[in-house]
């Protein structure tokens, strides 16, 4: 299929040259002529620039409120819009990419298991966009593209052309509209390449429910006897870090879906933070880094044309797209087992959280639709305390039903399936931030390890007064010393009165969710 013959005018698209599902070098030709500032680097990779906006903007995220479209977790996450507003919306994306020289076209698949995988279609103006979904969505063979037919959601890309902001409904000359009667998406005034990739998680976050399976924003890997584990965690948490292992197969690092028959990956590639990024410290992905792959935002030599992972000037937020099969023991096809360990990772900045705990079915789902972890603000302002963060399923932002609802859904397959849950903390021991230490990674791997080999089943416990959740006491190749929280501070009455602290900052939170959720999920939380 090349940019003659195929044909956009089922969706009001009128140009001519259409590039459909190209090789990388084709975008990357495409984007040294016409995408101005875009660079090949000395690594191969392609860096490129996303505009004014280098991150998300969830604050104009919209779902289209239309009959037929019911339970929605209405709210912040989920602003509803008019139909006639998206109609507009819609009219003026199509409108713009009808003025373009040439558009991209990208089909692909959402979801590994051809059972529940989605057939999605980008239509974008940039190369660069062009790119970042070829790796992002499962890539199809030359058969599966000449049968592809009709795509089951298509995603309109006009992010250059800005939303107008008197429009009713909208707040910026930015929207990202997502309408689950039409299974559209409308991108305007945003170029950030992210808000296509959380885009389709929202859309299976709303999709794989209905039909029994669970999605979720986790990292997932294997072991050689076929034991899968998730990990759960907000950023900052070790989510990517930890999932990488030597030892054990990526099935994927972001996001996935539990179906009766297991686990399998939504994505064709990772997605993964740049900053301070080296081959010493994460090596999978520093390698990962080569032709094919699409840099965000780094600043890259004009001579040497070597990367300055180092360098924040553009935005913190830089970022690295590739195809999974660059990580050397990514397992293809991206698809595993039912999860014998559930692994929820938290920052806990107040210090008051063990390095591990186990979990009861419970208590999973209470920290599941908690999404805690800490952090210390900027000094900038001059506050150093503690400062907490929720965000329900650890993926609130891209959540469409009530996160009680994902709850229950994952309680059930644990109990059906016997997975244990643990709640992990990489943050603070032995004080709050100012007097404690983070816990080196070196004991959060042997921690882990000892997970992953059943070596914690069955060791002694103390149970937390305030959480209730039980402590293991020992654990193979890390010191007694940080196992409890209280025992490592000097001071235990200042370490019970900052976990009083936490635990009702964790019971505030919870307020909002008691309406959906039943009397075992929050009698699990914790006893202030």
């Amino acid at each position: 299929m090349n940019e003659q013959t195929f044909d956009l005018t089922k969706h009001e698209i009128s140009v001519r040259n259409i590039i459909r599902n190209p090789a990388p070098g084709r975008f990357y030709e495409d984007a040294i002529k016409y995408d101005p500032g875009s660079v090949v680097t000395a690594n191969g990779s392609l860096n490129v620039s996303s505009g004014e906006r280098t991150g998300r903007s969830p604050g104009d995220k919209r779902v289209v409120k239309t009959e037929g479209v019911e339970d929605i977790w209405w709210g912040d996450v989920n602003v509803p819009l008019e139909e006639n507003t998206y109609n507009i919306n819609h009219r003026r994306a199509i409108d713009y990419l009808n003025t373009r020289e040439r558009l991209y076209v990208v089909d692909g698949y959402a979801g590994w298991d051809p059972k529940y995988r989605l057939k999605v279609r980008i239509i974008a103006e940039r190369p660069y966009h062009g790119l970042f979904m070829h790796n992002m969505l499962i890539r199809p063979t030359q058969e599966e593209l000449a049968d592809f037919g009709e795509p089951d959601f298509v995603v309109f890309n006009a992010g250059k052309f800005p939303a107008n902001p008197y429009t009713e409904g909208m707040t910026s000359n930015a929207s990202v509209d997502v309408n689950f009667k039409t299974n559209t998406m409308v991108i305007l005034g945003t170029e950030y390449a992210g808000e296509m990739k959380k885009g389709i998680f929202t859309v299976m976050n709303y999709l794989m429910p209905k039909k029994g399976v669970l999605s979720m924003h986790c990292s997932a890997n294997e072991g050689k006897d076929k034991d899968v584990a998730l990990f759960f965690g907000l950023s900052g948490t070790g989510k990517t870090t930890l999932s990488a292992d030597t030892n054990r197969a990526l099935i994927g690092d972001d996001e996935h879906c539990w179906s009766e028959e297991g686990i399998f990956n939504i994505e064709g590639g990772c997605y993964a933070k740049a900053i301070g990024l080296s081959q010493e410290k994460e090596p999978e992905i520093f390698g990962a880094i080569k032709y094919g792959t699409v840099l965000e935002n780094l600043v890259v030599d004009p001579n040497s044309r070597e990367v300055d992972y180092n360098d924040v000037s553009i935005t913190q937020n830089t970022r690295c797209a590739y195809p999974i099969e660059y990580i050397p023991n990514a397992k293809i096809p991206c698809e595993g087992g039912h999860p014998k360990n559930i692994i929820f990772l938290t920052y806990d900045a107040f210090g008051v959280l063990p390095p591990v705990s186990k979990l009861t079915a419970e208590q999973a789902m209470y920290h599941f639709i908690s999404g805690y972890t800490a952090k210390v603000a900027g000094t900038e302002m001059g506050v150093t305390e503690p400062q907490a963060t929720f965000s329900a399923c650890f993926g609130a932002a891209f959540l469409v039903w009530a996160p009680a609802r994902y709850a229950e859904m994952l309680a059930e397959k644990m109990k059906k399936h016997g997975s244990k849950a643990w709640l992990i903390n990489t943050g603070l021991i032995g004080g709050a931030y100012g007097t404690g230490k983070r816990i080196d990674l070196k004991s959060t791997r042997g921690i882990i390890d000892a997970i992953l080999g059943g070596k914690l089943d069955n060791v002694s416990t103390e149970k937390d007064e305030v959480f209730g959740f039980d402590i293991p006491t020992t654990c193979p190749e890390v010191s007694d010393d940080i196992l409890i929280p209280r025992k490592a501070w000097s001071d235990a009455a200042a370490y019970d009165a900052q976990a009083k602290k936490l635990g009702q900052l964790f019971s505030k939170n919870f307020e909002k969710f008691k309406k959906e959720s039943s009397d075992a999920i929050i009698n699990a939380g914790p006893k202030v």
